[in-house]
């Protein structure tokens, strides 16, 4: 499984969040059958989902990160816990550009130009919704764009997710720094300095881990590490939620159901195939009858 790890800096003046998300990016590559360079834009907004989600505090709260650029892999849906679970999901997972001058993936090819919406949904309140531009598309850039503009709340952001010659994942890590209220100038300036430095995500997590990538992050800033927890590809969806989808139909709709000999329902987000019968919809009918 993943690993996320969640600091702080001794002096309070900032939290970390790191991910070693390898084994979220390798999921979502087998159940979408991803090209590199999808997996390499979608795992970066997997973990990113991942990092914002754990950020919430309410068990029953839900975080959805979308890029919705003109991009070549059109939309990017992900969805997220508040232990950091998610799933995820590209509209064009063929997608696959050729690579840059540098030899690198185009993931800016990928997402594209056009915005970048977070919902967080919490029971029982009002949902929040925060919408920006997307600024390179390169997630990263966008995520700490859309902390800086959207929530006033100035923050560092890294992604990287390295795919091996065979099409699997090798490593994938990121990394999320938020200032917080009445933060020491030299912490800030130390972070900015340290963000330059640092190699790419991926070399680093190549030479010492998702660990060694928080030390270089932190390098001469104090720091205690309060939480480390393993966090998983995770989809939510079931057969006992796809029967409340149908009993919800009405009268109508439902009995037009029985044109087909069978119904199949599927994820989009696991591919899970849910299939029902003119059995199961008879039982369906007959127990939404009773309410």
């Amino acid at each position: 499984m993943a690993e996320l790890i969640r600091a702080m800096t001794r002096d309070g003046s900032a939290r970390v969040i790191a991910i070693d998300g390898r084994d979220i990016v390798e999921r979502a590559r087998q159940l979408h059958n991803t090209s590199p360079t999808a997996t390499a834009a979608l795992g970066r907004s997997l973990m990113a989902a991942s990092m914002m989600g754990s950020l919430m505090t309410d068990e029953r709260s839900s975080l959805t990160l979308r890029f919705a650029g003109d991009g070549e892999g059109g939309k990017i849906l992900c969805t997220g816990d508040w232990l950091g679970n998610v799933r995820g999901l590209i509209e064009n997972p063929a997608a696959d550009p050729p690579l840059r001058a540098d030899g690198k993936l185009d993931v800016a090819k990928i997402v594209g130009k056009g915005t970048m919406q977070v919902l967080r949904d919490v029971p029982g309140g009002e949902p929040y919704t925060g919408v920006s531009d997307i600024v390179s598309g390169e997630i990263a850039e966008d995520i700490a764009s859309y902390f800086a503009l959207s929530e006033q709340v100035p923050t560092l952001c890294a992604l990287g997710v390295l795919v091996d010659t065979d099409l699997s994942v090798r490593c994938a890590g990121g990394i999320l720094v938020q200032m917080l209220p009445f933060a020491d100038d030299g912490v800030a300036e130390r972070l900015e300095h340290n963000a330059l430095e640092c190699a790419s995500i991926t070399t680093m997590m190549l030479e010492g881990g998702i660990k060694y990538v928080m030390s270089r992050f932190l390098e001469e800033i104090e720091y205690d590490v309060f939480d480390t927890s393993n966090v998983d590809y995770r989809c939510d969806c079931s057969r006992d939620r796809c029967e409340k989808a149908l009993a919800s139909l009405g009268t109508e709709d439902f009995r037009s159901l029985y044109s087909d000999e069978k119904i199949q329902m599927h994820c989009s987000f696991c591919n899970t195939v849910y299939t029902f019968t003119h059995d199961d919809l008879d039982r369906i009918d007959a127990e939404r009858r009773k309410k």
